[in-house]
């Protein structure tokens, strides 16, 4: 145990007054010291897993369509592999950093360890607006990113997948791109593929579909019926949208969905599938509403469920205390800073973690590797059956530590991946 960690009593209190402009790399990595303290995880794994194994920059030279050439830059992160092959998303946005891959990269080993999937975490992008790229150059950008990142990636090292600006398209663009380069098809390089090169049925909706499912677990566990919670939605893309779909059939009133534009509030219960999608028809959740709301007045809401689906860092210490819901399922990566996170704790507020509850993505992603590399093609049916089997069992180990040592949920889901990481290390030993 590190002696230079802040005891448990003031941990909630060191939380409570850090600043919430801290950073996703800081958040990550305190969180990291707290569970660590808790499960008395080695200081020498501890020291390893602050920091990622590699972080690649490159330069990313494209011909625009109007022949001028533009340079952008782009990222991969690989944080840790002693568990298997890296993975994670690759995403497209002007604003993303070097550190922004790293702790998402850091995210993903945490998560494939709490689904207990034979990966490691790994992230990557370009700076670059994906509204500002027409198709062709969309391409050319995803081939030249592949090239300078080629000899880093591949089935067995780091297997990319669809993120915020990329899509099953681009993973197409990769896939070829890359097995070009190799001499030889390579459909497991990637995952998030179309279906006519070795994508799996499900893909897309998987962490929609767990977000909800724990949604429903939490909900059981709470003696909540689900047929009189009322839930709060906040973005209305592929992960939202699916979650809210699925939680409206399954009885649950969804009262609130939005985006960037604002928040549809229909008190008695939006019919979701008359809403659409990012996907099916973007910014377009408030037309035609009877009420809309400003966007950050879907905190504010008396629900029994917020469920934030949009981006990360969006409950800060400035807005906490507007958020009168009694439960939180994070959609997204990262929705909530630490500084909030203790405050909701201090609440009495459960907050079920991204790293358990949108865990499906990556689940099914594993699903679609394992397909690719026996090159056989499952049934929407199976997958499902088999994402329902990996989240409740993933739901029974994360619950089995909430009761056992009275933490949070967020706790609990770090001290089964951290253990299972920990235990890796202890076989494997930490090379000198």
């Amino acid at each position: 145990m590190s002696s230079d960690t802040p005891p448990q009593t003031d941990r909630t209190e060191s939380r409570d007054q850090s600043d919430d402009s801290e950073s996703a790399l800081q958040t990550v990595v305190d969180q990291l010291s707290e569970v660590a303290d808790e499960i008395d995880l080695d200081p020498n794994v501890v020291e390893r897993l602050s920091h990622p194994n590699s972080v690649y920059e490159v330069t990313v030279p494209i011909e625009r369509d109007d022949g001028s050439i533009e340079v952008f830059t782009g990222y991969r992160a690989q944080h840790d592999s002693v568990r298997g092959p890296y993975k994670g998303g690759v995403r497209y946005n002007p604003s993303i950093t070097r550190d922004e891959c790293v702790a998402l990269s850091m995210a993903m080993t945490w998560k494939c360890a709490v689904m207990d999937i034979p990966f490691g975490g790994a992230k990557g992008g370009v700076q670059a607006n994906p509204k500002d790229l027409s198709e062709r150059e969309h391409e050319r950008l995803t081939r030249r990113f592949t090239h300078e990142i080629g000899d880093i990636i591949g089935p067995m090292t780091d297997i990319p997948a669809p993120d915020m600006g990329t899509d099953a398209q681009t993973m197409a663009w990769i896939m070829d791109a890359y097995s070009t380069n190799v001499g030889e098809t390579k459909p497991g390089v990637v995952t998030g593929k179309p279906m006519s090169i070795g994508g799996s049925e499900g893909r897309e909706g998987a962490p929609g579909r767990s977000v909800a499912l724990i949604a429903r677990k939490a909900a059981e566990y709470y003696d909540w019926s689900l047929d009189d919670t009322t839930i709060a939605v906040q973005g209305f893309g592929s992960v939202g949208a699916k979650a809210a779909r699925l939680l409206d059939d399954w009885g649950a009133d969804i009262v609130a969905v939005s985006d960037v534009k604002g928040v549809r509030y229909e008190p008695d219960g939006i019919d979701t599938m008359a809403v659409p999608s990012f996907e099916e028809e973007p910014e377009a959740v408030t037309d035609d509403a009877d009420e809309v709301l400003a966007p950050e007045q879907l905190f504010e809401l008396d629900v029994d469920m917020l469920v934030p689906a949009a981006i990360g860092n969006v409950i800060t210490k400035q807005n906490v205390h507007d958020i009168t819901a009694d439960l939180i399922v994070e959609g997204a990566n990262g929705p909530t800073t630490h500084a909030a996170d203790a405050i909701l704790e201090e609440r009495d507020i459960p907050v079920l973690p991204d790293i358990l509850a949108n865990a499906g993505g990556v689940t099914v992603s594993y699903f679609e590797w394992l397909q690719d590399i026996n090159r056989r093609a499952w049934s929407s049916e199976r997958v499902n059956n088999e994402l329902d089997q990996e989240m409740h069992a993933a739901w029974d180990d994360v619950r089995t530590e909430f009761e056992q040592r009275s933490v949070s949920w967020r706790d609990a889901a770090y001290i089964v991946a951290l253990s299972r990481i920990g235990a890796a290390y202890d076989a494997r030993g930490l090379w000198p």
